[in-house]
């Protein structure tokens, strides 16, 4: 599409171009016709049909000034030539060349301006001093003409050179916005291994220290302490799986490979995350609604990571003898999810802050162009609604209802 568009873009300029050329030909060409109808010299022809002709002739090269500019230098002076060796009325020699010197000097072909110059006035002027009596002011008329050839010329490097200078400090300007963005990938690198680093010896290791003595304690059990057993086991194989999800993150911090890449949790883990949460002694009804259809990965992985730290925040705040309603709701284009505690304050409602869950979910659902509101339950206890589209289109932002039809809009204070 963009070669496309960059083709189409240099046709319109190109023919742009041939219809300015072809206008600056006319106009120079009706200027040289008015000069030779104007000009009156005692000694010289009067013009006819062949002296038009031939100002016709030297103008048309200057079509090509664009292009070929030399040539066109070129054939414009050997028409002049030929017309001042007919002995026709002389006309002003700038008058036809003036186009072609600055289109060959801006193409970068000075030395060949400034020969023609020199030459076509040298040969000029030898040849008008052949037949006038007077050298001194044929020399100073000849004089006049080159100068402001050269004037012509002088311009005609000025904005090449100007143009020249713009193009370098414009190609500076992307090579220094290449090496910041270079250099910010380097320090966003540098920062991911070292934060994947601080996290391997701090998290990790206490997760792998959680998981060990999780199952040192489950082989010192005796019989009176089975109540406990259910609750190491749950310890344990959460430990595991954390450290598991811990070493794939942190491969992900490393490489500065996408996400995607490593497989992330999804729904396929629910089961064995409410049963984590059960052994931990919070009942969790689960209601599922609607025919399961598949999410794209990004919306697979927020529903499990809102359904996770919603399940969590239970767990961490909630009263004890508190009861749990996980509502899934499949629409066609997307999940609704609501969940539900009866037993006490969300979290933040202790006086300890709100924390990072909070922002944390509402970030991934509006990051995939979904909806999130968490705040107290219609019946007390805390209540979390998210609704996520099958196939994200992230920049949408919120739109549409929870699961139980209401907005989700993160309301006033509950982030």
């Amino acid at each position: 599409m963009n070669s496309t568009r960059a083709a189409t873009i240099r046709r319109a300029l190109r023919a742009r171009g041939r219809v300015l050329d072809a206008g600056l030909t006319l106009t120079v060409g009706i200027i040289v016709a008015i000069m030779i109808h104007t000009s009156d010299e005692e000694y010289s022809r009067p013009p006819d049909a062949r002296a038009y002709a031939i100002g016709v002739a030297m103008t048309l090269p200057l079509f090509l000034h664009r292009v070929r500019p030399i040539m066109a230098l070129v054939l414009a002076s050997a028409g002049l030539f030929v017309y001042y060796e007919l002995d026709y009325p002389g006309i002003p020699p700038t008058a036809a060349l003036a186009l072609p010197f600055y289109s060959t000097v801006y193409a970068g072909h000075a030395r060949w301006a400034v020969a023609v110059c020199v030459g076509f006035f040298s040969v000029g002027y030898v040849m008008v001093i052949r037949e006038a009596s007077d050298p001194l002011a044929t020399m100073a008329a000849f004089l006049t003409h080159a100068a402001f050839a050269v004037t012509v010329m002088l311009l005609a490097e000025v904005v090449r050179n100007r143009r020249a200078l713009a193009a370098e400090t414009r190609e500076r300007l992307r090579l220094a916005a290449e090496e910041r963005e270079l250099e910010a990938a380097r320090r966003v690198a540098e920062d991911r291994v070292r934060i994947a680093r601080e996290l391997h010896d701090t998290v990790a290791h206490s997760m792998a220290t959680i998981a060990v003595q999780a199952g040192s304690a489950l082989h010192i059990l005796d019989d009176r302490d089975e109540g406990a057993r259910p609750a190491l086991a749950a310890i344990r194989e959460t430990s595991k799986q954390a450290l598991k999800e811990m070493r794939a993150t942190l491969g992900v911090l490393r490489s500065g490979a996408d996400a995607g890449d490593r497989g992330p949790a999804g729904l396929d883990r629910l089961d064995a995350l409410l049963e984590a949460v059960r052994a931990a002694g919070v009942p969790v009804d689960l209601q599922v609604t609607g025919t399961a259809t598949a999410l794209a990965p990004p919306a697979d992985h927020a529903a499990y990571r809102i359904l996770q730290e919603s399940l969590t925040n239970v767990l961490r705040h909630a009263e004890p003898d508190v009861r749990v309603r996980v509502w899934m709701a499949y629409t066609g284009d997307g999940l609704d999810l609501e969940i539900v505690n009866n037993g006490g304050p969300g979290p933040g409602e202790h006086g300890q802050g709100q924390g990072h869950g909070l922002n944390g979910m509402r970030e991934r659902a509006l990051a995939i162009g979904g909806a999130f509101s968490a705040g107290p339950g219609p019946s007390g206890g805390f209540r979390v609604t998210a609704r996520l589209p099958a196939n994200p289109s992230p920049g949408n932002g919120p739109s549409g209802g929870g699961p139980s039809g209401r907005r989700a809009d993160v309301p006033e204070g509950a982030s």
